[in-house]
């Protein structure tokens, strides 16, 4: 079965529109496909879905399932962030919407000084938050990192992880930080270890493959290979924030790799 649950449109920050991106995961054989709209709620920003229009993203995407429930299945969800003091993942926030599935996921890190570093916007941003926020040091910044997906996962009730090492982004070529390094190999195995005892999926994310930003897909392989060592299941998602980008890279992973029928399917 051909799924991907980790989709973007132009309610939030794709490209292309609900239908489109139906009609391109028929012509690529998908039998499901998953939409998966930022949120914030009951914040906002620029990447998400305004507050006020979560009600017609949820209308359209069910409207446009029925449609097209012969030829394919879609399903709703939200990727909802974890923003400590803002916003959290958790299935109560969003009852009133009834979203099929959640990803819970960090996109800002909360620094000692309460501001917010955006973990991959840019590598400028990145640098100049690590920089004013955590006095340069990266290391802090990482176990932070970890340490709020970590409290994700333990405290709140969604489906899946999203890109659980997405600050290695920026880091293709170690420019940021070593990944062999024995104390971030220590988070990864803390930050598994948590992932398994809470019971929740991870996405293998191609997304930053699509992107050019790397040449493995989130988790990395030795991140992986700790996950699946703890016994947690994966499902093989896109992250596309374009209709062409659906599959990429999935010819490469799904041979290779193992994936799980989620609950919510």
């Amino acid at each position: 079965m051909k799924t991907n649950y980790h989709t973007h449109t132009v309610w939030c920050d794709g490209k292309n529109k609900v239908e489109e991106v139906i009609l391109s995961a028929i012509d690529k054989g998908f039998d499901v496909i998953g939409f998966s709209s930022h949120s914030t709620y009951p914040d906002d920003n620029a990447c998400t879905v305004p507050v006020e229009k979560l009600p017609g993203y949820f209308s359209e995407v069910r409207e446009l399932a029925a449609r097209y429930s012969d030829r394919i299945r879609v399903l709703c969800g939200v990727e909802a962030d974890y923003i400590p003091g803002t916003t959290d993942p958790d299935r109560s926030r969003y009852a009133e919407f009834a979203p099929d599935y959640i990803i819970g996921s960090i996109h800002y890190v909360i620094a000692p000084d309460g501001e917010r570093v955006p973990v991959d916007h840019t590598p400028e941003l990145l640098a100049e938050g690590i920089a004013a926020h955590f006095d340069g040091d990266v290391r802090a910044f990482l176990r932070t990192y970890f340490a709020q997906e970590r409290d994700m996962v333990r405290l709140f009730d969604f489906d899946m992880v999203g890109h659980p090492d997405l600050c290695r982004k920026f880091n293709a070529k170690h420019q940021y930080f070593d990944e062999n390094a024995e104390w971030y190999l220590a988070e990864l195995r803390l930050t598994a270890k948590a992932i398994a005892e809470s019971g929740k999926l991870v996405e293998l994310n191609t997304g930053a493959i699509s992107r050019g930003w790397l040449d493995d897909a989130y988790p990395s392989a030795t991140f992986r290979a700790m996950l699946r060592g703890f016994g947690v299941g994966f499902v093989l998602n896109s992250d596309s924030h374009s209709a062409d980008t659906l599959d990429c890279a999935f010819d490469r992973f799904s041979a290779a790799e193992d994936f799980v029928h989620p609950p919510f399917l």
